[in-house]
């Protein structure tokens, strides 16, 4: 047999795979379990039925649950491919039935890699960018519990003290100390100015004196207890405690991803390029999976970051141009926020950012048409291992 495509629909403890020849014809379908034995047997299966041909292997993940089958195939010098979920979805709407099965999602995946030539090659991570995402997937976790958190401190206060609140900047750590000790207004005005200085001095807050100030201040404005202010003085004291634990545990990660990012040969290369440290520097590394070979051009880089403009045209309608569906929005984050913070640190960021204000772009249009050139500056400089220079900004009219 000269080709096959074999689609795989995953899931956490079984995947679901079929096999077909270049005309369409089902030569095997059959759910294994997510466990070694079982997709080695599925692998030689569908290596048996080719007969020396080859075979083109398709899921609709590229990590997590599939990890091990990946593993297996690369280790057998299988072609892997991946077809989006939301590729899957539209797709499947050509195919005949209507109900969702996993056999019939396989069938579409494997139909999908047989007719399209613009699907994503699924290469394996080196072990640097796979110790990178479990570090940033842990960050981001413990980012998004912290801001639930804060949330929650910020409207459990309001119910009791409101002054205090809308004092209180709650990503700081000095007034979540204040909240550990101090929460409703009569103890902080019993405390008073001097007495409360002293307890936020001996416990590191910043500014003690001003702090204790505005919370006085803010205490001075009411004089009224609400219902169950005990249980939600009580409440307040966790969240904030909460809070710290969480700063601290954020803390602990990013020295994690400091250390391993700077170890990746990389590193050097990619933190030289004004606006990147090391967190987006090592969401970077995790997104383009180590390095660049599955990004031959600046132009493939850009597309998967979404920051290449993808046409809209119809009829009459022509230049009509949109951010693309398809793009890694974690990746389009590293270039956008580094972007933004380039036109304050670099001058030739600065000067492509007021050139294309002046064009009439929209702040916004502005940084992603600054994101999409560096785009090509970082492509060149890890393709070159050689590091940013700052060179003189060029002003003339160009």
């Amino acid at each position: 047999m000269s080709r096959m495509w074999a689609g795989i629909d995953c899931g956490k403890t079984h995947h679901h795979c079929l096999a077909m020849d270049g005309e369409g014809r089902q030569l095997l379908s059959r759910r294994v379990a997510n466990d070694e034995p079982e997709l080695l047997q599925l692998v030689g299966d569908v290596l048996d039925l080719a007969d020396g041909g080859e075979v083109t292997w398709a899921m609709d993940m590229t990590g997590g649950e599939p990890g091990l089958l990946i593993a297996l195939l690369v280790n057998h010098g299988q072609e892997l491919l991946y077809v989006p979920g939301r590729v899957v979805n539209r797709a499947s709407d050509a195919y005949r039935g209507e109900g969702k099965t996993d056999a019939r999602d396989a069938l579409v995946i494997a139909d999908q890699a047989r007719m399209r030539r613009d699907l994503q090659p699924v290469r394996p991570s080196d072990d640097a960018a796979v110790e990178l995402r479990l570090l940033t997937d842990r960050r981001t976790d413990l980012a998004a519990d912290r801001t639930r958190t804060i949330n929650r401190l910020r409207s459990t206060l309001t119910s009791m003290f409101p002054a205090l609140e809308r004092a209180l900047e709650m990503t700081n750590v000095s007034p979540l100390i204040l909240l550990t000790g101090y929460q409703t207004p009569t103890a902080v005005r019993r405390a008073g100015v001097n007495r409360l200085t002293t307890w936020l001095r001996n416990r590191r807050a910043r500014s003690p004196e001003a702090l204790a100030v505005t919370a006085v201040e803010a205490a001075g404005r009411q004089h009224t207890a609400v219902a169950g202010e005990k249980a939600i003085a009580a409440m307040v004291q966790t969240l904030a405690k909460d809070v710290m634990a969480l700063n601290e545990k954020i803390a602990e990660v990013d020295k994690l991803i400091e250390g391993r990012f700077r170890q990746h040969e990389l590193a050097e290369v990619i933190t030289s390029m004004p606006g990147i440290g090391t967190l987006l520097g090592a969401e970077f590394l995790v997104a383009i999976g180590g390095d660049l070979a599955a990004f031959p051009t600046p132009d493939r880089l850009a597309a998967f970051a979404g920051v290449a403009p993808a046409p809209r045209d119809s009829g009459k309608t022509s230049g009509n141009l949109h951010r693309p569906q398809r793009y890694h929005r974690r990746l389009q984050r590293v270039f956008y926020a580094s972007a933004l913070f380039s036109i304050q640190r670099d001058p030739n960021s600065r000067v492509f950012y007021d050139r294309k204000r002046a064009e009439g772009k929209r702040h916004v249009q502005a940084v992603i048409a600054l994101a999409r050139r560096r785009v090509n500056v970082l492509w060149a400089l890890i393709r070159d291992r050689r590091c940013y220079q700052v060179a003189p900004p060029v002003t003339s009219a160009a």
